[in-house]
């Protein structure tokens, strides 16, 4: 249940019935339809639960003084059956609403008889929705850009889950083309190599210490099975090889990132089924394409005069990558029936952005239904110190070096401490100690701490028994502010999937534990009074329930013991 859905929703019906009285009564000149009534919540707590500015929208309507206005709809407003206490005007017109504690209070039942499940919203109807992320070049390790976009996708996919929405996380593996090409070439030259020819690897080939791993990998499997190859037969076994050797260790690190994905998308079989071509020929008979200097070319530029012309089939007869890229967005819509598409790239892809859309509305399909979340750059520091080396490595930090050296829950947990579109450090100091500081400490200590008050009182034999809690009895300010926060869960849930910004979840964690530290200094829930014991282990045990809740969905540790 959504509390504060229900607060709004009687605020707004109150509104609207308090305007037709002022209609009816001549008050309100008004023959048109009323304004959405937007409703926030108010910086101040002494300006309410909840205020609204319908007042300052009704002005130019009403031509009255929006104070007036205001003043006129709280005179006839009837607050008869519902949990608002009290409404008033404040500054230039807002109206400000004061909820009974009645409502807070509705909260522990809610969270008590919803457990896992609460927090869940319903505004995706089942719609199908696709998140596809990291999606890393499978010619090398994953580095630290795939460990943000691996951390964003999939709390992403997760938040929308609980949203309502069916989600398919997938990982595109980029199996053919020119990358492929250039992973066998230095693949056969570090071959040749180790078997002792003179040869240099080109400037543009792959230079990392992993490709003369795959080789030796290869000759300890198989012996000198490539002695004799032509050429292309021999790099064709040794990609065959490395790539299914590089991808089952992706996949391998993921899981130890706490990711699994539903589809693993090759590439290839684009190719394979006929799609790529495929797509390029509905491409012509939309009549967007063309041919110029022996290469079939997209015409973007029919769509935006601001878009580039594309090459989709170069002069040798070789598709583009964007020709691959276009036919695999075609198959996630049409082939697989995706009712949304979410990619989430590094910021250095803004370029494609309008293209790929563009590709889409040139097959007939609603680029809105696209979206694209780029994300900025990760700055890693120690102390105030730059980190670009791993300490275990000595060379540049990928996504396994980062997951040894803070742990899966911290990276997780701070890469969706901002939202995507915005520039993240981490100090790696910071987030391996065991203090407050320490942001995701901070968080799981919460939910330590309410086990420990939880199982402390049960080695007594004290267990919480919902027929002694008396929710009256919860009057302090901390006890009230933590009501207050443990029922705007489903709205910040809400709100963040339609952002499509995890990290609102992220501050709401912390927010949560905040306050919950607060009430824990505060508050003895060990006291004399056995109703008022209960009603605090009530309390106690809703915020354990929310803290696991939401670490959860962040694939994070709510560990019991600190």
């Amino acid at each position: 249940m959504n509390l504060v859905k229900l607060a709004k929703d009687q605020i707004k019906d109150t509104i609207e019935k308090a305007i037709n009285t002022c209609i009816e009564k001549g008050i309100f000149q008004l023959n048109y339809v009323v304004p959405p009534i937007m409703i926030e919540k108010p910086k101040e707590k002494a300006h309410g639960d909840f205020a609204t500015n319908i007042a300052m929208e009704l002005t130019r309507k009403l031509k009255k003084n929006p104070r007036e206005i205001a003043q006129n709809i709280v005179d006839n407003i009837d607050l008869t059956n519902t949990l608002i206490e009290k409404v008033e005007v404040a500054g230039p017109g807002f109206i400000n609403f004061f909820f009974k504690k009645e409502w807070l209070y509705k909260v522990v039942d809610v969270i008590l008889s919803e457990g896992d499940g609460y927090g869940r919203v319903d505004i995706g109807n089942g719609k199908k929705v696709m998140v596809e992320f990291v999606s890393a070049n499978p010619t090398g390790p994953m580095h630290m850009g795939n460990a943000r976009g691996g951390a964003l996708g999939d709390c992403l996919a997760n938040l929308l889950k609980w949203a309502g929405y069916k989600v398919t996380k997938e990982f595109y593996v980029n199996d053919a083309g020119n990358q492929i090409e250039k992973f066998g070439q230095s693949l056969e030259i570090r071959y040749r190599q180790l078997k002792g020819e003179n040869i240099e690897l080109p400037e543009d080939c792959y230079h990392g210490d992993d490709i003369i791993e795959r080789v030796k990998e290869y000759l300890n499997e198989n012996g000198d099975d490539l002695e004799g190859l032509p050429s292309e037969e021999r790099r064709r076994k040794l990609v065959e090889f490395a790539l299914k050797r590089n991808i089952a260790l992706m996949k391998e690190h993921l899981q130890k990132y706490g990711i699994e994905y539903d589809v693993w998308f090759h590439e290839s079989s684009l190719y394979e089924s006929g799609e790529v071509y495929e797509t390029i020929e509905d491409l012509k008979r939309h009549g967007f394409t063309y041919e110029k200097d022996g290469a079939v070319w997209f015409a973007a530029s029919k769509l935006d005069e601001n878009l580039k012309d594309e090459v989709l089939i170069r002069t040798n007869g070789i598709p583009t990558y964007f020709a691959a890229d276009i036919a695999y967005h075609r198959n996630k819509f049409e082939k697989r029936g995706f009712d949304i598409v979410i990619d989430i790239w590094g910021a250095d892809h803004h370029g494609h952005v309008p293209r790929m859309k563009a590709a889409m509305k040139a097959l007939g399909i609603d680029p809105e239904r696209l979206v694209i979340i780029l994300m900025q750059l990760v700055r890693l520091v120690r102390g105030k110190e730059i980190v670009r080396m791993s300490k275990r490595t000595g060379k540049a930090i990928t996504l396994i070096d980062l997951i040894e050296e803070i742990g899966k829950d911290a990276a997780r947990f701070m890469f969706n401490t901002k939202s995507a579109d915005t520039h993240i450090e981490i100090d790696l100091d910071l987030v391996t100690q065991q203090t407050l500081d320490n942001p995701v400490f901070y968080v799981q200590y919460a939910h330590a701490r309410t086990c420990g008050i939880l199982r402390a009182l049960s080695e007594e034999g004290i267990v919480l028994n919902r027929d002694k809690i008396k929710l009256e009895l919860l009057q302090q300010e901390e006890e009230l502010e933590l009501l207050k926060k443990l029922l705007e869960l489903p709205e910040e849930i809400e709100i963040a999937a339609r952002n499509l910004d995890v990290s609102r979840v992220t501050k709401y964690l912390l927010d949560l534990a905040s306050i919950f530290h607060a009430f824990y200094n505060a508050c003895r829930v060990k006291n004399e009074s056995e109703e008022l014991m209960h009603t605090r282990l009530s309390l106690v045990e809703c915020v354990r329930i929310v803290i696991k809740n939401v670490l959860t969905l962040l694939g994070v540790d709510a560990p019991e013991k600190m």
